[in-house]
């Protein structure tokens, strides 16, 4: 018959060293006085009671969320653990984030168009005064079914948040126009709102310089062959594709448009902790840099 460790190390102990005894039985020795102050596996229960809560905001984040922010989902609720114990209770639980791969340039340059400056200058650090002052923009192919499907989003650099975006079958300046039209009618920024994006096509056409210039919108781009000038546009699409769209097969455009719908909307912008956000959404970002003008003006 088997005898509990504990029992054996209590039967060694009386006669001789615990520490010996413990780790005779490969026991330690705060499990062993644990046992003997009557309170066994209380650690473990609570281990227990929180990988539950863990595998649950894991569940919900449709198993994208690593260690940081679901520590920061935990902290959100009045759960205060360490990074470390909620990345070792992932890892016995066999739970992991989605990593975003590495980017991949798919700019199409127009080598006859004027470029405007960059007014940017990889300066993309968040500030309350920058909501609706600096925008960025790109776009990401999408394969599906009936052929290809192409994406373009405009993001405010300061919230990151996605405020205007359009799909299309094709990769004419209609689309990206689509987009910052999207964006421009809710938002309304001021005139001079900075618009950043690579040196495609799209963005450098003659079509664009009007309708920005109509709108009040100054345009800047990137250098070129340089990604990392518009490191915002390209980390989101990094975070789509990861999250979304490179984890199953879309058979139709328009199945691929209402996911998308319901990530950015329902997901990205409103719920998903982005970490140069101090772990808050861009939603919730939005609002606490709001709540703050108003009781600064106060």
């Amino acid at each position: 018959m088997n005898v509990s460790p504990f029992i054996e190390a209590e039967n060694i102990s009386t006669t001789g060293n615990v520490k010996r005894a413990c780790a005779l039985l490969k026991v330690s020795r705060a499990a062993y006085y644990a046992h003997r102050t009557g309170q066994p596996f209380q650690r473990a229960r609570d281990d227990a009671e929180l990988t539950e809560r863990i595998t649950e905001i894991h569940a919900e984040s449709n198993g994208t969320y690593g260690a940081p922010r679901v520590r920061a989902e935990l902290a959100a609720s009045g759960r205060g653990h360490s990074r470390k114990r909620v990345a070792r209770l992932m890892r016995a639980a066999g739970l992991v984030g989605k990593t975003p791969k590495r980017w991949r340039t798919t700019t199409v340059p127009d080598p006859a168009a004027v470029l405007p400056d960059d007014l940017i200058r990889r300066d993309f650090a968040c500030a309350a005064t920058d909501l609706n002052s600096r925008w960025c923009g790109d776009i990401t192919y999408i394969h599906t079914g009936e052929g290809w499907l192409y994406l373009a989003m405009v993001i405010d650099i300061a919230s990151r948040r996605v405020v205007g975006w359009a799909t299309a079958d094709h990769l004419r300046t209609d689309l990206v126009d689509q987009a910052l039209r999207v964006a421009i009618t809710p938002r309304r920024p001021g005139p001079g709102v900075i618009f950043h994006a690579d040196r495609g096509c799209q963005y450098t056409s003659g079509q664009y310089a009007r309708l920005a210039r109509d709108a009040g919108v100054r345009l800047s781009v990137g250098r070129k062959g340089q990604c990392w000038d518009n490191a915002v546009a390209e980390s989101f699409f990094a975070t789509i594709k990861t999250e979304l769209l490179d984890r199953q097969a879309w058979p139709t455009k328009a199945l691929a448009h209402k996911a998308i719908f319901e990530y950015v909307e329902g997901w990205y912008n409103t719920r998903r902790r982005h970490s140069s956000l101090g772990f808050l959404s861009p939603a919730a970002y939005e609002a606490a840099q709001q709540t703050a003008t108003e009781l600064a003006v106060a």
